[in-house]
């Protein structure tokens, strides 16, 4: 606490020997964090530039790629000034925005794939309703509520929190998650509740949507000739690789943020560490590898790179 300040500050405790590895640290989490920007945006540029990627499918991995650059931000520059410094500390105000960026984006996730499940359902099993059902308008709307829902119903968990007494300053992590709900002396009921809401919301009924979406697809290919269950796997496989990868990934940050403080600190920060690192950079080379046109624009602009 800063009296003159009138400020709470957090101590970021799942650092291991910080001032041993400060270095080592910093340098392979800057280069994760550039290659994060450069492979993201890559993949953004090409979608952008270039209209015949200008469809629904394209948009949504554009935007997916986008949420991921936003969630890196959130992360890697107090991280990486963390490293660097004596101390790894926070300000209660700061952490809570970090909380709500970390969560809605999450949460956005979620929904962009959801979106995205749809998009391949509607394309493979009904292509006739294709161009009715997934216009711009209709896309639009999908992002929008992709991106505003999560934060507004983050936004009320963090809102409800503001005022909360803190009872301990130290948390296990090494960024803002829902460990913070561990340092609270009193936990409402009606908190809990509303959070098992939002988890449900913005969740599990995507999830169980992508699973329905997917499983009809898997029984249209089923029936279906050699070129769409071809065309099938082309655009589906990347979605689902990255769905199962990003849903363990979740399930990680579930678990470690309430495991018991007997768990290996070393385990937990490399679990972290994938938490952070993983989706966003292994993303953008998914789509780029596997999806047939993005990966066509990506060899050229690379074979121009080379001429130059």
């Amino acid at each position: 606490m800063n009296p003159g300040l009138n400020m709470t500050y957090l101590i970021l405790g799942g650092h291991v020997e910080v001032q041993k590895y400060r270095y080592l640290y910093f340098m392979i989490l800057f280069t994760a964090y550039i290659l994060i920007i450069c492979c993201n945006t890559s993949i953004i540029y090409l979608i952008v530039i270039h209209k015949s990627l200008h469809e629904p499918m394209y948009i949504f991995i554009a935007a997916l790629l986008l949420n991921s650059l936003f969630f890196s931000t959130n992360i890697y520059p107090k991280l990486l000034a963390d490293f660097l410094s004596e101390k790894q500390i926070i300000s209660y105000q700061v952490c809570l925005f970090q909380v709500f960026i970390f969560y809605s984006l999450s949460c956005s996730e979620f929904l962009l794939l959801s979106a995205m499940a749809y998009d391949r359902y509607v394309s493979i099993c009904k292509p006739l309703q294709y161009p009715t059902k997934m216009r711009k308008i209709t896309v639009v709307f999908l992002l929008v509520l992709a991106w505003l829902l999560p934060a507004c119903q983050v936004a009320v968990v963090i809102i409800l929190n503001i005022n909360n007494k803190l009872c301990n300053f130290t948390l296990k992590g090494i960024f803002c998650n829902n460990s913070l709900i561990q340092l609270y002396c009193v936990m409402s009921r009606a908190f809990s509740v509303y959070g098992a809401f939002v988890l449900l919301n913005t969740g599990l009924f995507p999830m169980l949507f992508i699973i329905f979406t997917y499983t009809k697809i898997i029984l249209t290919v089923y029936r279906s000739s050699g070129e769409v269950k071809k065309k099938a796997a082309q655009t589906c496989l990347p979605h689902l690789f990255v769905l199962i990868n990003y849903s363990c990934l979740i399930t990680y940050d579930m678990i470690i943020a309430r495991l018991e403080s007997d768990f290996s600190k070393t385990a937990r920060f490399l679990m972290t560490l994938q938490i952070i690192t993983y989706n966003p950079l292994f993303n953008p080379i998914i789509y780029g590898l596997k999806m047939k046109e993005i990966s066509k624009h990506l060899q050229r602009l690379l074979c121009q790179s080379k001429l130059n």
